[in-house]
C-alpha cells in the first residue's frame, strides 16, 4: 500500500522530510478496524512529532491522525462497526498513522462519519473536535459555574484548528459569553463566523483587552496556542476561582502565579485514553459521534479551509511547512492517493 513515511527527524525543507513509500497492507485482529483511507487533515502536532521522533532502527514514521475512510474489515473482537461503514477518528499518538492507504485503529475511539458532509470536509474535525469536547466539558467542566465570572470563556487562538470548533461547541451546547482572540482581518472574520460573541487582538495585552470590553472576569480560560507568552496577563484577567486550560507546551511554565487566586489548572491531551488504555476510552467514540449527529443536524460545521490536493508527500510537505508558520486559519485538508 502507499504511504507517506520518514526516516530522519528535522526540518521539512528537505526532500526526505517526508517521502513516498511502499509498506505492506496490515491485517485487523482483536478490536481494530482496517480502514480505507480517503481523506486526512494535517495537525500542529503531526509537525511535532516529524522533529522529534526518531523511527526504529530500519523503519519509517508514518504520520497523520485525523481520518475519514470506510471499514475494509474488522478483528474478531470488534462490535460496533462492519465492513462498508463509513467512519472518522483521530487515531493514536503510539501507532503507525493515517498517511497511508489502509490503517488499523481501534474500534472504541472511532465515529461513525457525518453523512451530511463531504470526507474532506469531516476529516477536519476529529482531533480538534474530541480536544476541545474534552477541555471544555470534562477538563473545565464548562457547564459547572464558576463562583465569579461563570458565564464567559476567553478561547486564546480562537483561529486555529481547536479553537474554531470549540467556539462553535460552546455555541452549540452551551449559553456562554464567548471571546475569542485573532490578529488579522481574516481570523477575526473566521472566528466570529464560528460564533465568538467578541474577538479581541492577541498582539495586545489580553488583560486590557479582556477589560475593555466591559464584561468582568472571565471565569474559564482556554489558551490553544502560544500560552508562555500570554501567562501573565491570563493571571491578571481570569477572575479568582476560575478554571484555567491549556492544550500547547509552553516553556517555563510556573503554576505558582496562578496560587493567590485558586486557579484550577487543566491539561489536554486527546491520546492519553488510547496511550494508556484507560477504563473510558470508549468515550472518544461516543464523542465522535455526538459531532456527527451535530454537524447532521446543522448546529456546527466542518473546519476546513483549504483542500490541499492529493494524499502524497510533496503536499504533505508543503503543508507542513505552512502549518509551521503558525498563520493557519482552520484546518487544511488532502484528499485521495
Amino acid at each position: 500500500m502507499k504511504a507517506i513515511a520518514y526516516k530522519t527527524t528535522g526540518p521539512i525543507d528537505r526532500e526526505d522530510a517526508l517521502q513516498d513509500i511502499t509498506l505492506p497492507k496490515p491485517t485487523a485482529e482483536g478490536r481494530d478496524l482496517l480502514v480505507k483511507v480517503n481523506a486526512v487533515s494535517v495537525n500542529p502536532v503531526d509537525t511535532k512529532v516529524r522533529q522529534r521522533q526518531e523511527p526504529e532502527e530500519g523503519g519509517w514514521v508514518v504520520l497523520g491522525f485525523d481520518a475519514v475512510g470506510s471499514v475494509e474489515a474488522v478483528g474478531s473482537e470488534v462490535k460496533s462497526f462492519k465492513p462498508g461503514d463509513s467512519v472518522f477518528y483521530a487515531g493514536a499518538i503510539n501507532r503507525p498513522g493515517t498517511n497511508s492507504e489502509y490503517h488499523l485503529v481501534d474500534e472504541r475511539i472511532v465515529g461513525h462519519a457525518p453523512t451530511s458532509i463531504s470526507n474532506a470536509e469531516a476529516a477536519a474535525l476529529p482531533l480538534t473536535a474530541v480536544t476541545a469536547w474534552e477541555m471544555l466539558f470534562d477538563r473545565l467542566d464548562v457547564n459547572r459555574p464558576t463562583a465569579q465570572g461563570a458565564n464567559t470563556i476567553l478561547v486564546i487562538g480562537g483561529a486555529g484548528g481547536v479553537g474554531s470548533i470549540a467556539i462553535q461547541l460552546l455555541r452549540a451546547m452551551t449559553n456562554m459569553t464567548v471571546i475569542a482572540t485573532a490578529s488579522r482581518p481574516e481570523t477575526r472574520d473566521w472566528v466570529i463566523k464560528c460564533g465568538a460573541h467578541y474577538v479581541i487582538d492577541h498582539r495586545q495585552s489580553l488583560a486590557s483587552e479582556v477589560e475593555k470590553l466591559g464584561l468582568g472576569a472571565p471565569g474559564f480560560v482556554f489558551s490553544t496556542t502560544n500560552t508562555g507568552s500570554h501567562l501573565a496577563d491570563i493571571v491578571e484577567l481570569i477572575a479568582p476561582q476560575g478554571r484555567f486550560g491549556v492544550i500547547d507546551d509552553p516553556e517555563n511554565f510556573s503554576a505558582s502565579p496562578f496560587k493567590r487566586k485558586a486557579i484550577s489548572l487543566h491539561w489536554e491531551l486527546m491520546f492519553t485514553r488510547s496511550l494508556f488504555g484507560t477504563p473510558d476510552m470508549a468515550e472518544q467514540g461516543k464523542v465522535l459521534n455526538q459531532i456527527s449527529a451535530l454537524v447532521d443536524a446543522g448546529k456546527i460545521r466542518s473546519t476546513v479551509t483549504n483542500v490541499a490536493g492529493k494524499i502524497d508527500a510533496a503536499t504533505l510537505r508543503a503543508v507542513h511547512a505552512h502549518i509551521e508558520t503558525g498563520s493557519s486559519r482552520g484546518k487544511t485538508v488532502l484528499e485521495g492517493f
